[in-house]
């Protein structure tokens, strides 16, 4: 299609349906090329590439060298094993992370058959008519076909900082992924998708998803448990040479305790927990953008949240009307514009109080929002636009006043958009003769000032007051002015000047029901909630109060007077700026903080890049704020900050619950080999049987473990400290206590076995399994409950196959195990339920210390 066509059906109202099915058809759907998938073989290599496989494929060749071929059948199981968890592990962790990215993707706001939709960005077509606006990330590459004071930023492609200006006549070509800061405008979609100039860029990227700092953590934790584990396996090497045992079985005894005693598919598990935790905080409406959100969300200490949509409903009511001469109350919604406006018992229509229609004539236009009303009865009214300028709208419709109507006779020929440093927007209109008039509403600050009105002394301190009286009684408060002026518009000219002032709107925003039930939970879960609005003193106070984060007397730091100076610490911030929010969120960290910053604005976007974890609201935050956050608040409920907290400690806690579950039985095996020949027990236990018990405390129980619900109190304790080794916090301490009940329980039913004549190896081998199997089940956040069936289901699988260990003639030729007894068999049943006892009895004994290590 030609690009006069093109620029036809823009101008006709966009392009139709049909057209739209045709060109999807022809060019695809609006997304970038995608990764290719990793092939399987490549992802087998890269589990084989770990560390210990390597050692153990290694000593699948000597045990081939040595015709020990037990010992090479169990190492090879061992290995196919995991590396078949592993890949499983991996691959399942893409699909949980290609999913997120999906529930998360933008939209885009497009004219078709002549009527403005919101639609995913990825169904935007070339041709579409994009209706762009402050805060919107532009859907695809696109030719500008209108623009009022359009500015893009297009550092994300290009790296310049200073953000470029689009007007029709000038720069028209927009891509896609760039930022609209200011301005309104349409353009025409004229790429999509990889034709696109973030498309050409996107084909040549390369390289995977670097490891999380918690994956890190565990990689260095992994080297030094390796490291030690190496030296312990050699002293137990050296020591049965000494015994005269044969070099090649000590050989094999030693790579196989090595593989054992250390955890080696952790990272894999962390990488699964992670991903499979963001999907539960996706069900939960918690979408996490970046995995290592999950783990910082354990350890946030401050909550620095927005107020408009966050604390209060987001939805925008008026409820005054204060004029120099009148002043009315409104009821209704402004979602739905049914109510009334009063004076008194009196209901008002347009003429019957002509300041309060003046005033909210000039609202109406001066207006970017839209009313939809419903499709049918049970339908309900759709609000496109600020929510500020739906309420007002909402209004000027309940007194009766016609917004097409009203734009006929007076049309828009110019605008000033609203920004955060005027604080007030401007639009001009034809009048009849010649002549224009400027329409203006903004922030009081703002708007009542000399300069910018024509405004007597005495009326300008009355209209302050009363402006001050309604903010401090937690209004939101606009001011409306305007002028009138002859001869033509002249768009280099300053508008905002010499206005003769309408009035005051008071605007109410309640706050959200469940507001100071979520703030009582983060103090409660340790988590110390701050306030940073750009609103007044006075609302901000009023709020604050109201959801409980300061008391009747509590300080509201005003960030007005303190501009370009160090701002004092508060848990109540006022009238801030977007580089203030970001000094607040700085000054946090410096004390050692861990912030979470919520909100949905493009001037909270530098705060959400910079602090710990960036929270956006899904539903009425701008894309800019979504693209910017850690964390995107699908229902727009701050309570929901509270519930990722929790999933956040729920999965930090299910890590070191497997460290210490894994790492106590390691040393356990490692303590048994070495101090066995010291009781009379030449070798405890062969390789085989120790890579066996591997295979199955590792393997199901190890990985359901990561499946654990949250402890109850979780909450209800502080966050751990971002410094703290996972290793910390008790988790070393509570390793060795288990291990020693494991150790003695073995080598307790060793020894004695032996000095009674029953077949002492295979007993030990059973006890070091089930007590293991045991202390599985001890681990439990919610031991007395069906919570986490898989754990039970996992341990239950473990001990048959334990049991068949024992009994089945192929496994029994395999491991070199022999037949027990009933009667013994159910004695070491029974003393390997002190796994259970142990585990247990140290989160009794030792509280502080189970409760952070799980």
């Amino acid at each position: 299609m030609t690009a006069s066509r093109t620029a036809t059906l823009a101008d006709a109202g966009g392009l139709s349906s049909a057209e739209v099915a045709v060109r999807r058809a022809r060019d695809g759907a609006n997304v970038l090329p995608r990764r290719p998938p990793v092939p399987l073989w490549r992802r087998v290599a890269n589990q084989l590439r770990d560390p210990l496989i390597i050692v153990l494929l290694v000593a699948v060749g000597f045990t081939a060298f040595t015709r020990d071929w037990t010992d090479l059948a169990v190492i090879a199981l061992v290995i196919v094993a995991n590396t078949a968890v592993g890949v499983t592990q991996e691959v399942r962790a893409d699909r949980a992370i290609s999913a997120l990215s999906l529930l998360t993707a933008p939209t885009a706001r497009v004219i078709r058959d002549g009527v403005q939709c919101e639609v995913p960005a990825t169904e935007v077509v070339v041709g579409d008519l994009l209706a762009l606006a402050e805060g919107d990330i532009v859907a695809a590459d696109a030719t500008v076909r209108e623009a009022a004071a359009l500015l893009v930023d297009e550092s994300a492609l290009t790296g310049e900082s200073v953000a470029v200006n689009k007007d029709s006549a000038g720069d028209r070509l927009l891509s896609a992924g760039t930022v609209v800061v200011r301005g309104r405008g349409r353009a025409v979609v004229t790429a999509v998708g990889a034709a696109g100039a973030v498309g050409r860029i996107a084909r040549e990227l390369q390289g995977g998803i670097g490891l999380t700092p918690l994956q890190r953590r565990l990689v260095d934790v992994g080297r030094l448990l390796a490291v030690v584990t190496v030296v312990l396996c050699v002293i137990v090497f050296a020591l049965g040479l000494l015994r005269g045992q044969p070099f090649e079985l000590m050989a094999v005894t030693a790579v196989s305790l090595a593989v054992a005693a250390v955890p080696e598919s952790l990272p894999a598990v962390v990488t699964l927990g992670l991903a499979l935790g963001a999907r539960r905080m996706a069900a939960r409406h918690a979408l996490i953008r970046r995995l290592p959100a999950v783990e910082t969300l354990g350890s946030v200490t401050v909550l620095a949240t927005d107020k408009t949509g966050t604390l209060t409903e987001g939805r925008m009511v008026v409820r005054e009307i204060w004029t120099p001469t009148a002043e009315a109350v409104v009821t209704g919604s402004a979602q739905a514009p049914i109510g009334t406006v009063r004076a008194g018992d009196r209901v008002l229509a347009p003429p019957d109080l002509p300041p309060v229609t003046e005033l909210l004539s000039a609202a109406a236009l001066c207006n970017d929002a839209r009313l939809l009303p419903p499709g049918d009865a049970e339908g309900e009214w759709t609000a496109l636009g600020d929510p500020t300028e739906v309420a007002l709208l909402s209004a000027a419709v309940q007194l009766g006043l016609d917004r097409a109507e009203l734009a006929e006779r007076l049309p828009r020929i110019g605008e000033r958009p609203f920004d955060s440093d005027r604080k007030r927007m401007s639009t001009i209109h034809r009048l009849p003769e010649g002549r224009y008039r400027v329409l203006c509403k903004g922030a009081p600050e703002a708007l009542l000032q000399s300069g910018v009105l024509n405004i007597d002394t005495e009326l300008l301190r009355r209209t302050r007051e009363r402006a001050d009286q309604l903010a401090h009684t937690g209004f939101r408060v606009l001011a409306v002015a305007q002028a009138d002026h002859d001869g033509l518009w002249d768009p280099e000219t300053d508008p905002e000047h010499a206005m003769t002032l309408l009035g005051l709107v008071a605007i109410l925003d309640p706050p959200r029901p469940a507001a100071a039930g979520t703030i009582t939970a983060c103090r409660e879960a340790g988590i110390r909630p701050v306030l940073i609005t750009g609103d007044h003193p006075g609302t901000a106070r009023a709020i604050a109060t109201d959801t409980g984060i300061i008391g009747a007397d509590g300080a509201v730091v005003d960030c007005r007077p303190h501009a370009g100076a160090r701002l004092p610490r508060a848990e109540v911030y006022a009238r801030a700026t977007p580089s203030q929010k970001l000094d607040i969120i700085q000054d946090l960290r410096d004390q050692g903080q861990v912030v979470a910053m919520n909100g949905d604005g493009v001037n909270d976007a530098p705060a959400l890049r910079h602090a710990d974890i960036g929270v956006a609201m899904g539903r009425r935050g701008t894309e800019v704020a979504r693209q910017a956050a850690d964390l995107v608040l699908a229902d727009d409920d701050l309570g929901t900050v509270v519930a990722a907290v929790e999933e956040g400690r729920r999965i930090y806690a299910n890590i070191r619950r497997f460290l210490v579950y894994g790492l106590s039985g390691g040393a356990t095996e490692i303590t048994v080999m070495l101090a066995g020949p010291f009781l009379g027990l030449p070798l405890p236990l062969l390789p085989a049987q120790i890579l066996w018990i591997n295979l199955l405390t590792h393997g199901l129980p190890g990985v359901a473990l990561g499946g654990e619900p949250a402890d109850p109190g979780t909450l209800r304790r502080g966050p751990r400290p971002p410094t703290e080794s996972i290793l910390g916090a008790g988790l070393w301490q509570r390793v060795l206590r288990v291990a020693v009940v494991l150790t003695a329980v073995t080598l307790g039913v060793a020894v004695w076995a032996q000095h009674t004549d029953r077949p002492w190896q295979t007993m030990a081998f059973f006890a070091l399994g089930a007590t293991q199997l045991g202390a599985a089940l001890g681990s439990r956040a919610r031991p007395r409950s069906l919570a986490n069936p898989m754990l039970l289901v996992a341990v239950v699988v473990a001990l048959a196959l334990q049991v068949g260990a024992v009994y089945l003639s192929p496994l029994q030729q395999l491991l070199g195990t022999e037949s027990l007894a009933l009667a013994d068999l159910l004695i070491v049943s029974a003393l390997s339920v002190l796994g259970y006892a142990a585990v247990r009895l140290d989160r009794v004994l030792h509280p502080a210390d189970s409760s952070r290590a799980g």
